[in-house]
């Protein structure tokens, strides 16, 4: 069974998140990232200088995070508009 964790930096920026930008995303986390055997069917693989990283859309804001098979992890790295999540 997979499970989430988050980076110190990335639990800052869901709070700074509206109301109903979290109540998605902890919806998407647990209906969809949670609930399948393949957390990557959801999203899709970066690539420049963030290859390796994985981003997930929803709604307006992007999950960016790094995808740990031998842990069975989705880290979370950064959360974020997309106009400022790739800077």
């Amino acid at each position: 069974m997979w499970h989430v964790e988050f980076d110190p930096r990335a639990a800052k920026e869901l709070k700074r998140l509206g109301t109903a930008d979290k109540r998605r995303i902890a919806q998407f986390i647990d209906e969809r990232l949670l609930a399948d055997d393949n957390p990557r069917k959801y999203g899709l693989a970066l690539s420049g200088k963030l290859t390796g990283l994985w981003r997930y859309r929803v709604g307006d804001v992007r999950i960016v995070c790094r995808i740990e098979d031998h842990r069975l992890m989705v880290l979370v790295i950064k959360i974020g508009k997309r106009s400022e999540i790739y800077r």
